[in-house]
């Protein structure tokens, strides 16, 4: 059987004015497309597998794997994407970085590009922040390149819940983690996250539902014993906009596989094939891939099998 690359090569024509695509306005503004919040239903959950962190730096890993597993990634591990990762010291431009890597779809929203030195005096930065300073402003200025896309702005709660609502979105937040979670902190099991200290701890979380009714969020706290949470809002907004946070969120996109359509499936499906060519010919540039090619998959049920075919090899090809 001829690789995937070689088929393409051999069922389409190729034009190198088209190979320069622009990724950046392909893949993203997705979520500005949400219908105002009264044609939303009045609460959405995400069923996330919920995943423990298994020391007091690798939440926002722990998390990364609950939204990678969402999608359907599932031969992947904490320690997978710590090896991938390369640090202790996480911050969320890591986690965009690993996102990347694993063709996930996303928007990365901050109010800070790159590293705050205004951090510098807060007891949770002071050990790290002077040796990240470098490393952390060089991954901003290199996103565009990778292909992530950062918005530089405040979110709402209100927008977060209006995306969770329309069915096709969860989220990663930075929050402060003593803000957040003071009402269940018997259940933290992760050694070092009790204590009487106030000051700033950060902590990365998933933000996977809504129910309006009540105004709280449904999350996934990789520090929790507990498989499921739930946070009001306003609780929820204090923690994201603490001083420390940046209000860094990692909005992505996932597709529930029962509902889907076959245009977002061929959208999707388009976008991981060019991942994948990608992957193969080692150049981002020079992969070209026309609709004309869908058509040969008759069947919806026939295009969800591709698709999970095609996240199985970008696993293996991720891991390597």
């Amino acid at each position: 059987m001829w690789p995937l690359y070689l088929l393409l090569n051999k069922i389409l024509k190729t034009d190198e004015d088209e190979d320069r695509m622009n990724t950046t306005t392909r893949c993203y503004g997705f979520e500005h497309r949400i219908g105002h919040k009264s044609m939303l239903p009045q609460s959405h959950f995400v069923r996330v597998p919920h995943v423990n962190q298994l020391f007091s730096w690798d939440c926002g890993l722990a998390c990364v794997l609950m939204a990678l597993t969402t999608i359907g990634v599932n031969d992947c591990s904490i320690e997978n994407l710590a090896e991938l990762c390369c640090t202790t010291s996480i911050w969320t431009v890591d986690l965009a970085y690993l996102l990347q890597k694993f063709s996930v779809r996303f928007s990365y929203y901050t109010v800070t590009f790159g590293a705050n030195p205004n951090y510098s005096g807060e007891t949770y930065y002071k050990e790290q922040l002077p040796n990240d300073l470098v490393r952390v402003d060089t991954l901003f200025k290199k996103a565009v390149e990778a292909g992530i896309n950062i918005g530089c702005r405040s979110i709402s709660g209100e927008e977060i819940s209006c995306w969770i609502l329309s069915g096709k979105y969860i989220a990663i937040a930075l929050v402060d983690q003593y803000k957040l979670s003071q009402s269940w902190m018997e259940d933290v099991i992760i050694p070092g996250f009790q204590g009487n200290d106030v000051g700033y701890t950060g902590h990365y979380v998933v933000i996977c539902g809504y129910d309006s009714e009540t105004d709280e969020f449904e999350i996934r706290d990789p520090a929790s014993s507990r498989e499921h949470d739930r946070v009001s809002s306003k609780c929820l907004e204090e923690a994201r906009k603490s001083f420390g946070t940046d209000e860094d969120l990692l909005l992505d996109r996932y597709f529930p596989h029962a509902d889907i359509t076959r245009g977002e499936l061929e959208t999707e499906l388009l976008r991981l094939i060019i991942f994948y060519t990608s992957c193969i010919c080692h150049d981002p540039y020079h992969v070209t891939v026309c609709r004309a090619l869908l058509t040969i998959f008759c069947t919806c049920s026939y295009l969800k099998i591709v698709y999970s075919k095609l996240l199985e090899e970008i696993t293996c090809l991720c891991m390597v």
